[in-house]
């Protein structure tokens, strides 16, 4: 019994096509992952202050990078401190790692090419619009606009995207 075996053509074009990645999801992608890591590490910093005086800790580094001990700014945050206590470090280092896990997801799906990737980047980019407006809006700084910009650019591709790839599938199911 002899099996029928794929062309070699054909083969090379599915393995070709397989390695081939957007290069605009794997941009995306690798943003959410270095966003991931950004909130990470503010879960750590969060749980590493735990059980700890957050005053002394704040002069400590303010000592450390040579700034003055009795600049406007460092007094700034040292009244700040007193509010941060151990709960609400908790609670930081949780939504710290919760937000992290989702960029994580986000990454992988759009690495990986998933609907469902495209589709929840999608989704949670349009929900933070109209909190980006409403930052520039009450305090206009570079920052803000940027990450505004950034955040538009990539709505309208993943928009467009899904849209293409949407009428693919359409167009597939009809044939």
């Amino acid at each position: 019994m002899q099996m029928a075996k794929t062309p070699p053509r054909a083969t090379a074009a599915r393995v070709t096509a397989s390695k081939h990645h957007d290069r605009w999801l794997v941009l995306i992608a690798a943003f959410k992952f270095a966003e991931a890591l950004f909130f990470i590490l503010i879960g750590l910093g969060a749980h590493r202050l735990l059980h700890k005086d957050i005053a002394d800790e704040i002069d400590l580094l303010a000592r450390h990078l040579r700034f003055n001990p009795e600049s406007k700014l460092v007094n700034f945050i040292l009244d700040r401190a007193s509010l941060v206590n151990d709960p609400l470090l908790r609670r930081i280092g949780l939504a710290a790692f919760g937000y992290s896990a989702l960029c994580i997801a986000e990454g992988l799906g759009l690495y990986l090419e998933k609907a469902w990737g495209e589709y929840m980047t999608l989704i949670i980019t349009a929900s933070f619009l109209p909190w980006e407006v409403f930052e520039i809006y009450r305090h206009l700084t570079w920052l803000h606009v940027g990450l505004l910009i950034i955040n538009v650019l990539v709505f309208i591709y993943l928009l467009k995207l899904v849209g293409e790839r949407t009428r693919e599938r359409v167009h597939a199911r009809k044939k």
